[in-house]
């Protein structure tokens, strides 16, 4: 059996959705902390079971009798998405789970600016210490995040964001959704790491020209302080630990911690990846 935590996260579901067109659908099992959040797959013949990754014993039991784990990062933060991933990959392996496929950031670095990243290592320390075979995902900005960067730039035409001149070879999520399918249901992957990326590293000015050309508006980039994010996030009553975890992606981006570019994607679809001025015009 295959399992996948988050399974009712967008990422999830589409991972959920090719695997049906090469397994049996019992042989997948969601797990979820709400089973609501499936009920428009309750009827596709997956299993659905409960767990919550702070709580160790439910873990435990949904993955009982799996041999395969996709383990989707955890939308905790800080110490409590550390501790909560950790959970999963101790109930992996006290349930023999032969197989983990974890979803991280894209070359991951002990001093990387975001605080996400230092997540995703932490995790994949602990899945090798684990000793369980593993496929490590190193996944890019994901194309479906531009609208939150970008904001009401379609209708005004200026993108305001402190991005800098930092690069991002943006990724289509369903794109990454298929090559995890891809993996999870063959073999021959095992202990092995690809870093999944768009074709090409963009500005936010060049995402700017793209949708100037593609949309047949005027956009434009402008690069602000980072205190005048927060201040905007502030106004929404934005936590201050998530304001945080914001700024740190924003100094990330302007860092070049997302512009690596790798052509590995291409090799798992057996296919060229959706391109970003495709995504963008149709966005």
């Amino acid at each position: 059996m295959i399992a996948i935590t988050g399974a009712n996260g967008n990422l999830g579901k589409a991972t959920i959705g090719f695997l049906l067109k090469k397994i049996k659908p019992e042989q997948i099992v969601a797990i979820v902390r709400d089973p609501k959040k499936m009920d428009d797959l309750k009827d596709s013949g997956i299993q659905i079971r409960i767990a919550d990754y702070d709580d160790l014993d439910s873990l435990n039991e949904a993955l009982n009798g799996v041999e395969k784990l996709l383990q989707i990062s955890a939308i905790s933060i800080g110490e409590q998405g550390v501790k909560e991933e950790a959970n999963v990959v101790k109930a992996a392996r006290q349930q023999g789970v032969q197989h983990i496929v974890y979803t991280g950031a894209v070359k991951p670095k002990a001093d990387a600016h975001f605080m996400a990243t230092q997540q995703c290592l932490a995790t994949e320390s602990a899945i090798l210490d684990s000793g369980i075979p593993h496929t490590f995902f190193g996944n890019s900005l994901y194309m479906e995040t531009i609208p939150i960067f970008i904001g009401e730039a379609l209708d005004h035409g200026t993108i305001y964001y402190p991005a800098g001149n930092g690069a991002v070879s943006f990724v289509s999520r369903v794109d990454i959704a298929e090559a995890l399918s891809n993996v999870i249901s063959s073999q021959g992957h095992e202990n092995k790491r690809y870093e999944i990326t768009g074709s090409k590293a963009y500005t936010f000015k060049e995402v700017a020209l793209i949708l100037t050309t593609e949309r047949k508006i005027t956009v434009s980039y402008v690069n602000i302080p980072n205190v005048v994010l927060a201040e905007e996030l502030d106004k929404f009553q934005i936590p201050d630990d998530q304001i945080g975890w914001q700024l740190s992606l924003a100094d990330s981006i302007k860092a070049n911690e997302f512009s690596y570019v790798d052509g590995t994607l291409e090799d798992l679809l057996k296919r060229k990846p959706v391109e970003l001025k495709d995504y963008l015009r149709n966005l």
